[in-house]
């Protein structure tokens, strides 16, 4: 019996990329019921937004602060903006999963298309309906604005928004086609949303922060941020996706006497693939915890280069600016102030267990927003202190101090401990963060996890830990007496 070849015509990389894009927007598009809902929300929330402009602008009027309301109608312009692409969100959220549920995945994978080319269709298509439902409800909040109020952005302003209103979009529509691959299931995958959804808000928030300050500038370095997010989510993504796994994936199930071999395993562990019965203190610090460190190590490089880079660029912008005289005097500095238990503007008490206790509770706040965010709040959160740090030293320059002594006198002393360990803390949550993103030959996604767990948690508890006590203790009971040692402190 003779067999029969089949061939197929060679197209192009982005040929072969449209002709996905063109399927995907042709079968959304024809479902009326999932497009009426999001074109009859897309164009009632911009007339709610209008009618809110309006209310708010005429209340904080009555009590002569107009400037409130000038600033709130473009943070409702990047709002209305923001909302369609939430609820859009679906399309990209059942990308894979639902065709994979619908038994239309087969078919499609059987194409001989690249997973490349499979991967950046999907997403493109995903994409466009919820950017023209994005475009649609900004266009439909400015025209109103411009009927009934006479208000119309300025260009830069509008230009601003919907760059930002793109960048999102594909920050949300690329993390969420990675989770589509993912997933096992449309529930699944729609309960994983809120690890995209719950970030952006997030990152909402702080742009009306800039909006309020009217501060627009920093709006492109928002920007420029979100497309370098969006950039290694695509690249993730593509470098994830496998069509053979995708098909083979069935729905995963809990164990919870599995769970607990797994982590008595990786706990008594120093490597994975060479498992231990042995767990004591003196072995826990040669190979546990340098094993920990080296799994750790890309995680650490990342975190260690994101603070190097904002403490560059917050030091230079402070030193830019020229205070007026006499604004920074440490010549008034008294030891009193730095007297254990004496109240502080960050801690109920400056002392060694309250600052011990607000280290470690900030670290922890910060794995647990890294959860949600593939561990980029944890590095966020470190980079903020510090900024404002670099910042400020940037800004004893232009007071007529030393930067390299405020900080030789301010921070150096615990900082030598406390920013090593918050470091290793931050780094081991961004690990956890980005555990399932990662592909592995040797181990599956959920022991890819709970081995970054269990890591993070020795270095945490033996390693964090301690080093954040003799950190506070120097805060409280050595930094201040070099800080009257330099600048010198009555009484």
């Amino acid at each position: 019996m003779a067999a029969v070849a089949v061939t197929y015509p060679r197209v192009g990389w982005w040929t072969g990329v449209w002709l996905i894009v063109r399927r995907e927007l042709r079968d959304t598009f024809r479902d009326w019921r999932m497009i009426a809902p999001i074109v009859t929300l897309t164009l009632i929330f911009p007339v709610i937004m209008t009618v809110t402009a309006r209310a708010a602008q005429t209340f904080v009027n009555r009590f002569g602060t107009p400037l409130i309301g000038e600033r709130l109608i473009p943070f409702l312009l990047l709002i209305v903006g923001f909302f369609p692409i939430s609820f859009s969100l679906v399309i990209a959220l059942e990308s894979f999963v639902g065709e994979r549920e619908r038994k239309s995945l087969e078919p499609l994978l059987s194409t001989p298309l690249t997973d490349g080319q499979l991967y950046v269709g999907k997403t493109l298509a995903s994409l466009v309906p919820a950017l023209l439902a994005a475009y649609l409800g900004i266009g439909v909040y400015v025209l109103g604005l411009f009927i009934f109020r006479g208000w119309f952005p300025p260009p830069i302003l509008l230009t601003e928004i919907l760059l930002l209103t793109t960048v999102e979009g594909l920050v949300m529509v690329a993390g969420a086609v990675v989770v589509s691959t993912r997933a096992t299931s449309v529930r699944a995958s729609n309960l994983l949303a809120s690890f995209i959804i719950i970030p952006m808000a997030l990152l909402v928030q702080g742009e009306a922060i800039i909006m309020f300050l009217a501060v627009y500038d920093v709006l492109w370095y928002v920007a420029l941020g979100l497309v370098v997010v969006a950039l290694i989510l695509v690249r993730m993504g593509i470098g994830l996706f496998n069509r053979e796994e995708l098909l083979g994936r069935e729905i995963d199930s809990i164990s919870l006497r599995g769970v607990g071999r797994r982590i008595k395993q990786y706990w008594l562990a120093a490597e994975s693939d060479r498992p231990e019965q042995g767990f004591w203190l003196r072995r826990l610090y040669e190979r546990h915890v340098p094993a920990a460190l080296r799994r750790t190590r890309p995680a650490l490089g990342v975190v260690v280069v994101a603070l190097l880079i904002v403490g560059v660029l917050t030091g230079v912008a402070g030193s830019r600016i020229t205070l007026p005289p006499n604004v920074i005097d440490l010549s008034h500095l008294s030891m009193t102030s730095f007297a254990p238990g004496t109240p502080n503007l960050l801690l109920p008490e400056f002392s060694w267990s309250a600052v011990w206790w607000n280290n470690i509770r900030s670290l922890l706040l910060a794995l647990a927003l890294g959860m949600f965010s593939f561990g980029s709040i944890a590095v966020v959160l470190l980079m903020i202190p510090i900024g404002v740090m670099t910042f400020v030293a940037g800004l004893m320059g232009g007071a007529g101090y030393s930067p390299i002594v405020f900080l030789v006198a301010f921070i150096l002393p615990h900082g030598l401990l406390e920013l090593p360990a918050a470091i290793i803390a931050t780094a081991g949550a961004l690990r956890i963060g980005t555990a399932i993103l990662h592909r592995s030959p040797d181990m599956t996604m959920g022991d890819r996890w709970w081995l970054a767990l269990i890591d993070f948690v020795k270095l945490f508890v033996f390693v964090v830990i301690p080093v954040l006590l003799a950190a506070a203790l120097l805060e409280v009971y050595v930094t201040p007496r070099i800080v009257c040692a330099v600048y010198g402190c009555a009484g």
